[in-house]
């Protein structure tokens, strides 16, 4: 019976809500609820597939008794209760996940730090825009997140935006920035890398890049206006050039940048953004506590599915 529930909760999370929720209106509405309501899902499949890995080893020691079962106590004299004796299994198995994001996030962080170098050395800093210019004609804009961030613009960029867009591009790389942005997309990368074709991890990659984008297209809402935004992402996203960074200065080394390099001001779901910013949507304030409550609650509900007790 624990299987058969973990197993539901693994095919629900891992593969027919990622279908459903991609692209959700809603979730666009408030962009950094929706890009962690897909982080919550990430850790909820995780956790599932740990306790179903679990019980299918060791099935005859986690007969249910309820949530006192989660936690670790003395041995008791009679049958043994369920998670009393291996639940250092699990907080190993927890360790080991975040060791390989440890991992990711240093492997990132070496990349921006390489980026950063070559940037000090070939790019110029303009202190009318607080950024560095790129002697390049491929017009980009972007940022490196982290302790010494930094804002790049292309001298194509300079050439292609007027005043307005170019402050509306600037704008929103300081919104990645002061949002640490590159924090959240370092789980979904790491998901991504270790269960590939899974449509969560796929979907959800790419879902929580977009939403990112969003939530900075949102921050920069508080200095330029939609038309500028928008006019800006338009002519970056046609212009032919790489929305990532000029040729020869890769992003975020051999893992991109959506791995936590580079974030781009034109780099994913432009479409989508204009659109969006065309007609914002207006979430209903009310429902936001019911909903960070479920999303806290995502990562939980595995347990009580493995742990609740069975007639």
């Amino acid at each position: 019976m624990t299987l058969a529930l973990l197993g539901l909760h693994l095919a629900v999370t891992g593969v027919l809500l990622p279908r459903r929720l991609a692209g959700s209106a809603r979730l666009q509405a408030r962009p950094a609820a929706g890009a962690a309501l897909w982080l919550a899902l990430m850790a909820s499949f995780l956790v599932a597939l740990l306790l179903a890995a679990h019980h299918a080893v060791e099935p005859f020691a986690h007969e249910p008794a309820g949530l006192v079962g989660l936690f670790p106590h003395p041995e008791p004299v009679g049958p043994v209760a369920p998670h009393t004796h291996d639940w250092w299994l699990l907080a190993a198995a927890g360790a080991a996940i975040a060791t390989v994001v440890t991992a990711v996030g240093v492997r990132a962080g070496r990349a921006r730090r390489r980026h950063r170098a070559m940037l000090d050395l070939v790019a110029v800093r303009d202190g009318r825009w607080g950024a560095l210019i790129l002697e390049h004609a491929h017009p980009t804009v972007y940022c490196l997140p982290g302790r010494s961030s930094r804002v790049v613009l292309s001298r194509g960029a300079l050439r292609l935006l007027d005043e307005r867009q170019l402050a509306a591009a600037v704008a929103h790389e300081h919104g990645h920035i002061r949002g640490r942005h590159h924090l959240f997309r370092l789980p979904a990368d790491t998901f991504a890398l270790l269960f590939g074709p899974l449509p969560l991890a796929r979907r959800g990659r790419a879902e929580v890049g977009l939403l990112l984008e969003m939530a900075a297209d949102d921050a920069a809402l508080a200095r330029v206006s939609r038309s500028e935004l928008a006019s800006a992402l338009c002519a970056l996203a046609t212009s032919g050039a790489p929305t990532g960074a000029a040729p020869g200065i890769p992003p975020g080394g051999s893992l991109g940048p959506a791995s936590g390099g580079a974030l781009a001001a034109a780099a994913s779901g432009v479409l989508a953004r204009v659109r969006r910013l065309a007609r914002p949507g207006h979430g209903r304030r009310g429902r936001q506590l019911a909903f960070w409550l479920a999303v806290s609650a995502l990562p939980l509900l595995p347990y009580l599915l493995a742990c609740a007790p069975h007639p």
